[in-house]
């Protein structure tokens, strides 16, 4: 109760321009907090101020915001809209901590329009010279899929249903690619290969992401 109230006293206040919210709906139960959220979604757009919104929970900071601001260890890592931080994250940890499950992330050698990891070959969306440092490419889950040939040899270890889609967790020599399929997908005991699009490969150098040249 003393959250919701102190919400209502920051916002009929006529004298401010900014209002910052620190955590607002942490203690609120789940059914309160999504209408409390759509309320001051909507009261931002009527009385037009600047609200800093500070929150932990993705979902929240995605929902409710115009921008978002990415911070690790105190260091801003990227700004932007929820779709910049879901299509190109500038960081791995934007990468990680953005999305459920969070872009795959593997070790790679750059070859122009290729990565290489083990003895297999990814298409990458431009060309790339060979960066000096620690070289990721990442993909989200969305952009994965299972196959029977042309992807990265994979083992399955389970496959959950979440209702609206599957999330099938593989694993490649210790590091666990997963995987979103469709609800009606099915899954057969030949597809152990992982296939990436590769218009969607983000390439990373120690942990940035990097743009790569005309093909």
């Amino acid at each position: 109760m003393k959250q919701k109230i102190s919400l209502g006293r920051g916002l009929v206040r006529e004298d401010v321009n900014a209002i910052l919210f620190d955590e607002p709906l942490t203690v609120i139960d789940p059914q309160m907090k999504w209408e409390l959220r759509t309320q001051l979604k909507t009261l931002h757009n009527e009385l037009g101020h600047t609200m800093i919104y500070v929150t932990h929970d993705q979902t929240e900071a995605l929902s409710f915001a115009d921008k978002v601001v990415v911070m690790s260890e105190g260091q801003v890592v990227q700004i932007g809209t929820p779709e910049e931080l879901f299509e190109a994250p500038a960081h791995t940890f934007v990468g990680f901590f953005i999305g459920s499950p969070g872009m795959n992330l593997l070790e790679a050698r750059l070859d122009g329009t290729k990565a290489i990891i083990g003895d297999t070959e990814i298409g990458l969306p431009a060309h790339f010279d060979d960066p000096v440092g620690k070289v990721q490419i990442g993909v989200r889950p969305e952009y994965t899929k299972l196959a029977s040939s042309g992807g990265l040899p994979v083992k399955i270890l389970r496959v959950e249903d979440v209702g609206r889609h599957k999330i099938v967790r593989t694993e490649y020599f210790g590091n666990i690619i997963n995987v979103i399929a469709g609800e009606s997908a099915e899954i057969g005991a030949d597809m152990t290969q992982v296939v990436f699009d590769p218009a969607r490969v983000n390439v990373y150098v120690d942990n940035w992401r990097v743009q790569g040249g005309a093909q």
